[in-house]
This record gives C-alpha cells, structure tokens and sequence, in this order.
C-alpha cells in the first residue's frame, strides 16, 4: 500500500459518491496508519476534521476486529476445529488468543494463505458518509449474539468512565471496544442506529452510517469541567521561588546573593547539589558548595530546576501517592538528555529536554487525584488494543492529559518550549518546527520507558520521530534501551 495518499483521488471520491476501496491481508501496523491518513483527508474535504478521531477509533475497532475474525478461522483451521460446534468453539478458544501472539506472523502468513482478506470501504452519499469494513469470512451465530449484547450493553452508559468501571469479557474483540465504539457515536450526536453488522454473500460487512446533518460534536462534559476547575485552583509558586526567578532575571544579580536564597529552601538546595552531581555534568569530584553549583548549572539550568523544583512543591505535597509518576519522570529526562545529547549534538537544548522530561505527565497528577483509577483502566484497554492512550483519555475525560499539562504549565508560566514538551509528547509531529527537537527527545524517551513497563510495543512508536533520530529498526532502538537503562541504574545507585 502506498504510503502517500492520492489528494486528487480523495477529492473525487469524496464529492462524486465514488467508493475507496483498501484491501489488506494482514493489516500491517503502516497500513492502519495510512487507512486513518486517508479517513482524516476525507473528512477535512468535507468540511467534518473535528469528528476524525472519533471515527478513527471506530474504524480501527472494525478493522482489527476483522483481522482478528480471519486469524480465528486460520487458527482453528490448523487445529482442525470446527468454528459452529459448541465443545470445538470453547476448546479451541482456550488457547486462541495465547497461541496467536506468541507465533501472530505464522498466523498472520496462514490467513494470506487461506486468501482472508479485509477491505476498508470509504463513500458518501448526499449528506452521508460511510465507512464500511468486509472480510470474507461469515460471523457465527455465537459471534453475533455476543457483538449485539455488547451493543445492548451500551445503552445503559452515558460516558467512557462508567464503560471502564463496569467488568466486562474483552476475550475477544467484541468485548469493550465495540462498548466504547457505541459511546464514540454518541460523543457526535449519533446513537447505535449508525453501526451495523451482519452476513452478506460470504462476507462479514461492519458498518458505520454517519449522517452529517445529525453530527453535533460535545464541547465539554461534567468530568473536563472539574477537571478545568481543579487546574484553576492551584496555587502559583511558592514565594520564594517567585523570588528566586525574579533574582536570575536580573542582570545585576551576584551569584552569591542567588546561592544565599537556594540556602534557605533545603530541598531546593538538595535537587541543586543533586542535579549539579549528577552524570548530566560528569564532574570528576563531588560538589558540596551552593556557589559553585549554580555557577556550573548556569542561569537557565537554574531556572528549569526551578520549574521542576516548583512543581514538585505544589503537586508533591496535595498528591503524594503519584510517588510512581515522579520515578517514571526520573527516568524520562535522564534518557530524553541522553538521547538529546547523543542524536541532536545541541547542547542549547539539553535543559530543556531534561526538565520537559520531567514534567512531561504533569496532567496525570490532576487525573489521578479525581479518579485515581480511570488511567490504569485507560492504560490496559489500550495496551491489548494497540491504540493510542491519548485518543481515550480525550473522549473519558474531555481532555488527555497531555493537554491539562499544558494547561497548568500555562498557568504557571512556563516557557514555550516546555509547555510545548509537555503538550505533544504522545503527539509529537503535531509540534511547530522550533520545538520539535526538544519534544521529539522527550516523546521517544518515554515511548522508551513505556517499553520497558511494557505499556507499548515497538509498533506504537511513530516511525517519523525513529528516522528523524537516525534510528532505523527495533533492534537499534532495543540496543540504545539497554544502554540507556544500564547507564540509569548506574546514576541512581550514587544517591
């Protein structure tokens, strides 16, 4: 499948009512995102972009769902079960979904194989427009009835926050998703009318009817409006690092007079003779003097230590149980100023990687003391779908957190380049040119993190952020972890 999309060609579908047709075997990880590239130019020619991660979500559920379905029948086919008879269904699905990861490219290879295929449907019509997915194998009736009562289900939710708070069997991928996809048409206005699914000559045809005259897009629910409320309510920084910042912006300052004020703050001045000995400054000897430490982390790493420094004395003392948060921040900054310094060679940016990495998930902290929950709820559904966190969080809480880090940033007046290293670091190409060094550092330091929590896989890491930092496979990226991961433990063993 190509990798650039034909501008002219979605036009003339998108204003003739001429069918876009994409046919996959195995649904590549390239090609899901080439399919949401084309959705988006779609949707932008036709005036609706606002709904595009709406309907991404529900195309990508489809898709994988039918995926899924082939390599079901590509598994049970080489275990010789027969998919329509109860006791084979229940034998052979013991082990489907273990057998299948472990050895998903044999499975993968078998379907082709087998000549399962998938095909994503684009089209309007008048005021319609319509995703449809087909795959050439027909659902069974256990299938069927378990994606209706999944439907029903739906009904009974009116946001994302009660989906995840009630159990239910994601065993296969009929589960919650279709549950979230129902919700996702009611974020624009539209009910489980728009979603079908049925057999038709062979095939297994999922579709999603979107009338655009009944789209009405929510602006802000209960859940963001609290949100909002509690980002407001924080207090500014403490006096005496409003005091701090005042004396490093001015030019007349004495270094000694600067040092003084670090002194009468014992945390500050521990994270200062912290920071300064640390392996960012490989100092052959350890430094104990305040002087001399501001003198080597200089006006800008003073000011960013600030930031950090700040922020921890809010959030730390009213959040004290996101201790975990602040390791994985830890660790964040440490491999974003590694990589910082080893693939962009700009020693301008280096603080601010290091500090973008420390407060890069300023806005869990907001969404973790209202519903301390929610995000590891968020977390796992998103971890077995292969989605995006970001995309969820949007639609459960109004905002991602990314974003509501943002907004506190702001409102503690930060720096562009931080705000912006906090605000796109799951979303990185969406940074303007001048920020994208410092953002792209952070996001790829914690998609490394996030590799070793294993919250993501290699696939989930945007492709364009790997080449723009010379990184050309998984193995490379796997051999820069180690070192990185190694290169931490041996600097967190000294303190």
């Amino acid at each position: 499948m190509p990798q650039q999309i034909d501008i002219e060609q979605v036009k003339r579908a998108a204003h003739n009512a001429i069918p876009l047709t994409f046919k996959t075997y195995t649904l590549p990880h390239e090609t899901e995102e080439y399919l949401e590239e084309v959705l988006s130019a779609f949707l932008n020619e036709l005036g609706y972009g606002q709904i595009k991660d709406q309907l991404a979500y529900c195309l990508r559920e489809l898709a994988v769902n039918a995926k899924k379905a082939n390599t079901k029948r590509a598994y049970f086919a080489e275990k010789k079960l027969n998919l329509n008879d109860p006791a084979d269904y229940a034998e052979g699905m013991k082990r489907f979904k273990e057998d299948t990861l472990e050895n998903i490219q044999h499975y993968l290879q078998k379907q082709k194989d087998l000549g399962l295929y998938l095909k994503v449907v684009f089209q309007t019509r008048e005021r319609m427009f319509s995703i449809v997915v087909r795959n050439n194998v027909e659902m069974t009736r256990t299938e069927q009835i378990r994606i209706f009562d999944r439907v029903a289900r739906s009904r009974a939710f009116t946001s994302m926050e009660e989906a995840f708070s009630t159990v239910l069997d994601t065993s296969e991928g009929a589960g919650l998703g279709i549950v979230i996809l129902v919700l996702m048409l009611k974020k624009i206005g539209l009910d489980e009318e728009a979603f079908r699914i049925e057999v038709e000559n062979g095939e297994t045809v999922a579709a999603l009817n979107i009338p655009f005259s009944d789209v009405q897009v929510e602006k802000m629910d209960l859940l963001t409006r609290q949100i909002i409320k509690e980002v407001e309510s924080l207090p500014q920084f403490p006096e005496n690092i409003m005091y701090l910042q005042k004396l490093i912006g001015d030019p007349d300052s004495e270094l000694t007079d600067i040092a003084r004020q670090i002194s009468t703050d014992p945390t500050l001045t521990a994270d200062l003779l912290k920071l300064v000995n640390s392996a960012q400054f490989m100092l052959p000897k350890k430094v104990d003097n305040i002087v001399e430490a501001v003198k080597l982390v200089g006006m800008k790493g003073l000011r960013n230590l600030l930031y950090t420094h700040g922020t921890q004395k809010i959030l730390g003392t009213r959040y004290v149980e996101m201790r975990s948060m602040w390791q994985h921040a830890y660790r964040t900054a440490f491999y974003a100023f590694n990589l910082a310094k080893s693939f962009r060679r700009r020693k301008d940016i280096l603080d601010d990687v290091y500090v973008g990495g420390i407060l890069h998930d300023l806005g869990q902290i907001i969404i973790g003391s209202l519903h301390p929950n929610l995000m590891e709820q968020i977390r796992r559904f998103c971890k077995e779908k292969e989605i995006p966190n970001k995309l969820l969080e949007s639609f459960s809480l109004g905002l991602n957190h990314a974003e509501i880090g943002a907004l506190i940033a702001k409102k503690w007046n930060f720096p562009e380049q931080l705000v912006a290293a906090i605000r796109y670091h799951h979303s990185p190409l969406e940074a303007s040119e001048e920020h994208r060094d410092v953002v792209f550092s952070v996001y790829l330091a914690n998609c490394i993190a996030d590799l070793e929590r294993e919250r993501i896989v290699y696939d989930q890491i945007d492709t364009r952020v790997l080449l723009d930092l010379g990184i050309s496979d998984e193995a490379q990226l796997n051999r820069i972890q180690q070192r990185l991961q190694t290169a931490f433990e041996q600097q967190s063993a000294r303190f």
